[in-house]
């Protein structure tokens, strides 16, 4: 443990990765809707949209942190910092493809994330003003621009990527791009806004204290405003026959998830809130719960910081507990339709929590952290394991 309690680490950011995943774990198995008049399941009203939202934005928190955090490097320490986020990049795009493969049921984000750290590369010489601006801007803009270009093509969001997705790459990078669960053209926000927040002094109370009033009051405006544009456009929200939501209930669709993007039959749709919709009310709501996730977490960190270090644990190998929750899956299909889904998630959730915390008495790096760490080793000069 005592790699996770030195003064170079961030806590909170490691906790805050925790629970992510964990939230991650529980719209995995737990389903979107039970009981006989399909009430939307504890795990989709908490963590559906947002757990993957707060991975996002952290792994934009975490690159810059790497990156000289308050102190962007520039010149030739720069341009090492950019070869070695793109190699990370590629070891987790490629670890990706490869769990895109299994029968998992999941929609795996790690191609989207690798290639969201080669976007990276072209905003890590940035202060936190102009990030936090473009991000902002990123979130509003973006949506629409998606909006416009995916008129143009099938809907989403298909497969997760994998290997067999090489062979078809302009289809390969419309997905990750544009239509698949995870569009990186929006998703893109998320990292801006992680990338400003990274360049923050992080270990401040006050900061951390301003990220979870700034969070609440995103998440909160957010949903209020889409809450007053739509009642009286629910007709504009036609639903094609071919897409993921045809003959699902609007109601359960804009509560439960939208599968990475809305339909594209009307620009209302636009103002719509619901789970991985990729609108602005989506990318700003999570967005919002993201910065509030993070700020509570440095909060709780700094206070009672060593109760809470199995979760940081889990958080500080989350590649390699991720990779293992997919896999597990994989295997277990078929074997584990009989349980109850509550009950599988804590047992995943446990188990994660319990391997994470056994390997940080080895002071090691995860398995698959050290594999990404040795790839883009000597390419960033001083830069910590963060």
């Amino acid at each position: 443990m005592r790699r996770l309690l030195s003064p170079d680490r961030l806590l909170g950011v490691d906790v805050a990765r925790g629970l992510a995943l964990l939230g991650m774990m529980s719209v995995h198995i737990v389903p979107s809707t039970s009981g006989p008049f399909g009430d939307v399941t504890l795990a989709y009203q908490v963590a559906s949209g947002r757990s993957s939202a707060l991975f996002a934005v952290l792994a934009g928190v975490s690159l810059a942190l790497v990156t000289g955090a308050e102190r962007p490097r520039s010149g030739q320490r720069l341009r090492a910092a950019r070869r070695s986020v793109a190699l990370r990049g590629g070891v987790i795009a490629l670890i990706g493809l490869t769990l895109g493969a299994l029968p998992s049921g999941v929609a795996v984000i790690l191609v989207n994330y690798g290639l969201l750290f080669a976007v990276a590369t072209l905003f890590l010489g940035l202060g936190a003003r102009t990030l936090a601006v473009l991000g902002a801007l990123w979130l509003v803009v973006s949506p629409v621009v998606a909006h416009g270009l995916r008129m143009l093509v099938d809907d989403g969001p298909g497969a997760s990527p994998s290997w067999l997705d090489l062979f078809t790459p302009w289809d390969l990078v419309q997905r990750l791009a544009l239509t698949g669960y995870y569009p990186v053209l929006q998703w893109t926000g998320y990292l801006l806004v992680g990338l400003a927040v990274g360049r923050l002094p992080l270990r401040r109370t006050a900061t951390a204290a301003w990220l979870a009033a700034s969070g609440a009051v995103l998440a909160g405006l957010s949903k209020v405003v889409s809450g007053l544009l739509l009642p009286s456009h629910l007709d504009d929200l036609v639903v094609p026959e071919t897409s993921p939501i045809a003959g699902e209930p609007l109601e359960v669709a804009l509560a439960t998830g939208m599968f990475g993007t809305t339909p594209t039959t009307s620009w209302w749709w636009l103002a719509v809130s619901g789970p991985h919709s990729g609108t602005p009310f989506d990318l700003v709501h999570t967005t919002g719960t993201a910065l509030l996730a993070l700020g509570l977490c440095l909060l709780l960190a700094a206070a009672v910081g060593r109760w809470l270090l199995p979760l940081a644990a889990a958080g500080s190998m989350t590649l390699t507990l991720y990779t293992l929750h997919v896999v597990v899956l994989a295997v277990t299909v078929g074997v584990s339709a009989g349980w109850d889904p509550v009950t599988e998630w804590a047992v995943h959730g446990v188990v994660a929590l319990l391997l994470a915390s056994l390997w940080a008495l080895t002071g090691a790096r995860g398995p698959l952290e050290h594999v990404t760490a040795e790839v883009a080793r000597g390419h960033t000069p001083a830069a910590s394991d963060r």
